[in-house]
């Protein structure tokens, strides 16, 4: 199921891979896409929507919403 959050904080290449590897620690087959000027991530997985997000959160990331 593909869930989309608003993540404030990202600014840079560094920001995305942290972002990218947290999902991927949950989900190793996890599909998603970081749009960094807009703070938007779109996350594919099986995985909870609330672990996707303490993970982003754990990385030092706000999740809005």
């Amino acid at each position: 199921m593909q869930e989309r959050f608003d993540v404030q904080g990202m600014s840079c290449a560094h920001c995305v891979r942290a972002v990218t590897e947290a999902v991927k620690r949950l989900d190793a087959a996890a599909r998603g896409e970081v749009d960094l000027p807009t703070g938007r991530v779109a996350v594919d997985s099986t995985v909870a929507r609330a672990r996707i997000a303490d993970a982003i959160r754990e990385e030092g990331y706000t999740v809005v919403g």
